[in-house]
């Protein structure tokens, strides 16, 4: 899901040409445990091959595969780390900015680390309330496309199956849960 988390991932990309150098050992420490954490939202297959980034856009990682990787953003207490391809990125980037948005392709997002919540209707929302349906979700692939494409899905979240969030707005995706909520 797509909350804080893109605001502060597109902030930190702003800088991704940054690279590390001369870092002390306790820096590297910390740059291995956020990896390792950016990492953790994906398959094991994807994991050589990503380009990680953490949130002062240092390069923790070069990739070669097309997505971005980011660890779990400092102000949060669980994880949410996230997978990007192009797509995705280009996605967040409208979503930060509040641009409009229609995906002419597929993208996939991987979160496999779950993440601490966000609205299924209201993609700026910043917390629960009564009316927002807020979700925690566990392991999950976020899917974009052509609306036309994903509008068969349902919007709701309890259906036991992949569901379309943030439905009817720029910003709607394919929310794949891969394994039971916390």
């Amino acid at each position: 899901m797509m909350t804080a988390i893109a605001k502060r991932a597109l902030a930190g990309l702003a800088l991704a040409g940054l690279s590390v150098s001369g870092v002390g050992q306790a820096e590297e420490v910390a740059s291995m445990s956020l990896l390792e954490d950016a990492l953790g939202a994906t398959w094991p297959g994807m994991v050589e091959g990503a380009t990680v980034v953490d949130w002062q856009g240092e390069v923790l990682q070069e990739g070669d595969n097309g997505y971005t990787c980011m660890p779990t953003p400092p102000s949060m207490s669980g994880r949410a780390p996230m997978c990007l391809d192009e797509a995705w990125m280009a996605w967040a980037q409208a979503w930060q900015n509040r641009e409009p948005f229609t995906a002419e392709r597929l993208g996939i997002a991987y979160m496999l680390a779950g993440d601490e919540g966000a609205s299924n209707l209201d993609p700026y929302a910043e917390g629960p309330t009564e009316d927002n349906q807020w979700v925690v979700e566990g392991p999950h692939l976020m899917i974009i496309g052509p609306p036309a494409l994903l509008e068969a899905f349902p919007a709701d979240p309890d259906n036991g199956g992949p569901y379309l969030m943030w439905k009817g707005t720029d910003y709607q995706h394919l929310m794949v849960p891969v394994d039971a909520r916390p």
